[in-house]
């Protein structure tokens, strides 16, 4: 959530920033006029509250002829406290409704515009010129005897899949190699629960816009996580960190689930878009102050990690239309993808201020001993679609594939080849 306080002192800057997403901005008239009315009715209930207890006080002392008067009145404020209470009461449960409908604001210095509007920060490295025809990863994948979605999709459905063989240990190489990375630079090795309750869900923001990518299982009344990053800021929930605990890194390694509502249709070959995968996801609870200090340091990880895999890929500054609910900020890293000829999303950091530190009541104590709402940030550090960019981008002509060199102690071979099919 949005903090009331800074929105009563500079409501322009929600206003802006729901432009910026291309949002309604009259939310902030009705947010304004609501909490007007949510303190106007909480005054007058503490204020009937205390003249109902200033005349329960009277009664016992009154003469006989004033006490009949005096419980006249207390009945009377018994019944006005009771509406006030109400009117209060009902007025908060608006206020906070509508407060959690509102996207955390936009870092003023994100691009302005929408999905296709982001910037190029940098590109590294030059895609390949291949001399002969570059093969895709589905096609690379079923000649490694690595992937199949055939098998995946008569056991499960569509945008499902088998790692198999050489698939299976490039995948376990690639999470082993990401999780050594993050452990390296101070993080916490997590493997967090991948069903979570619906107010860790919710807290997170991807129960807004983001609900019809996220499978519920209604019996239990639980969801599956479509990232760690759900379970790992739930981690701390109601809880106030030491003062001298921030920056407090985990990285957590789990299987994810996302329903992929919307994309019939849409890279329905291989395993760019399904709707189970592995994923290595670092998060982080900070300083507001060093908030985005830390967002950089994240995403210099993510370079890291792609550049150890030699693959060719930029980093690409996200609009403010095409931010999700909780991130005031996100750069993602895009892999030159050679079958596609252009560049396919890898990673994403995400810069989420106190927005969900707000929602889940996630604090630590400042230097004079008070408690104040942290920042959460997140961001990928590996996942079962970085295997399309390896296989693609060192394939070689006859069909095998070289393994990047800092994989290798992982996966156990320098190269991966074609089996014989029988």
């Amino acid at each position: 959530m949005i903090d009331l306080r800074a929105l009563r002192d500079d409501p322009d800057r929600l206003r802006a920033s729901q432009r910026a997403r291309g949002e309604d901005d009259s939310v902030v008239d009705r947010l304004l006029d609501l909490d007007s009315r949510h303190r106007a009715a909480l005054a007058r209930f503490e204020s009937l509250r205390a003249e109902q207890k200033s005349v329960g006080k009277s009664v016992s002392r009154a003469s006989a002829d004033e006490r009949e008067a005096l419980l006249a009145r207390a009945k009377s404020l018994a019944a006005d406290v009771k509406s006030a209470e109400a009117e209060a009461e009902a007025l908060s449960g608006e206020l906070s409704a509508l407060l959690r409908s509102v996207p955390n604001l936009v870092e003023s210095e994100a691009p302005v515009g929408g999905v296709d509007d982001f910037v190029v920060v940098e590109e590294v490295g030059t895609p390949r010129e291949f001399d002969f025809t570059p093969r895709d990863h589905l096609e690379l994948g079923e000649m490694l005897g690595a992937i199949d979605t055939d098998r995946g999709a008569k056991v499960s459905g569509a945008r499902f899949y088998f790692l198999t063989g050489v698939g299976a240990m490039l995948e376990l190489g690639l999470l082993n190699l990401a999780m050594q990375r993050a452990t390296a630079n101070g993080f916490t090795p997590v493997i967090p629960p991948v069903l979570v309750k619906p107010d860790t869900m919710e807290g997170t923001g991807f129960l807004g816009e983001h609900s019809a990518e996220v499978y519920h299982l209604p019996a239990d009344d639980l969801y599956l996580v479509g990232t760690s990053e759900v379970p790992l800021a739930g981690y701390h929930a109601d809880e106030i960190l030491p003062a001298d605990a921030l920056p407090t890194r985990y990285v957590g390694w789990s299987s994810c689930f996302r329903r992929e509502a919307g994309s019939y249709g849409k890279d329905t070959r291989g395993i760019i878009r399904v709707h189970q995968f592995n994923k290595v996801e670092m998060f982080v609870y900070a300083h507001p102050d060093q908030a985005h200090e830390e967002h950089l340091r994240l995403l210099a990880w993510e370079r890291e990690m792609l550049d150890l895999l030699e693959v060719p890929y930029r980093v690409v500054d996200i609009a403010a239309g095409d931010l999700g609910t909780s991130a005031a900020r996100k750069y993602d890293c895009e892999a030159w993808i050679p079958s596609q000829g252009r560049y396919r999303e890898l990673t994403s950091t995400s810069n989420c201020t106190d927005f969900q530190a707000r929602r889940l009541n996630i604090r630590y104590r400042d230097a004079d001993g008070r408690p104040r709402f942290a920042a959460t940030l997140n961001g990928t550090l590996a996942t079962t679609r970085w295997i399309v960019a390896i296989l693609e981008n060192h394939q070689r002509a006859d069909g095998s594939v070289a393994v990047p060199e800092a994989l290798r102690p992982f996966v156990g071979r320098d190269v991966l080849e074609p089996i014989d099919k029988k």
